[in-house]
């Protein structure tokens, strides 16, 4: 009888470590944002879920949500453009964006139009300036105006 224990025992522990231990660097452990847009977290401020958002080839609108991670000073996005020559992007207001605090550029529309060379499906590589003079760069998924939580966005 101790020997069926002592077997039973011995499997269970024999089965529990390759069964417990997956490794490292766990899916979990990695921060990973489902979405179509694309992120920047190393300046001042965060750019999240940046997308251009185009109804017909050749134009669109940037929307992004910026976060200022200073707590003390408030941060102006003044430009955006395309890290070639093949996207400009249409005059703007500056945008300000309060100590500790998130613009959405979507709401209310900031209406940043671009132009270039691109379309639905694309990836354009482009550079958002900030008013301090950081300048962040990012690969920008290009998406159609007309499907879930872009309809209606674009416009250009």
């Amino acid at each position: 009888m101790q020997h069926r224990l002592l077997v039973s025992a011995a499997t269970v522990v024999a089965l529990a470590a390759p069964l417990s231990s997956c490794g490292f660097d766990y899916a979990t452990d990695r921060v990973y944002t489902p979405g179509s847009g694309a992120n920047n977290r190393e300046g001042a401020v965060d750019v999240l879920s940046a997308v251009v958002v185009s109804a017909a080839e050749g134009s669109g609108t940037f929307v992004a949500s910026l976060s200022n991670n200073s707590s003390d000073s408030e941060a102006t996005f003044t430009a955006v453009a395309g890290q070639d020559a093949t996207v400009t992007a249409a005059e703007f207001e500056p945008v300000t964006i309060p100590a500790g605090g998130l613009v959405n550029l979507a709401e209310p529309a900031a209406d940043i139009v671009l132009t270039g060379e691109f379309t639905a499906g694309d990836v354009v590589p482009l550079t958002v300036d900030f008013g301090n003079g950081e300048r962040v760069s990012l690969n920008v998924p290009v998406v159609a105006n007309d499907t879930g939580y872009w309809e209606g966005m674009d416009a250009s």
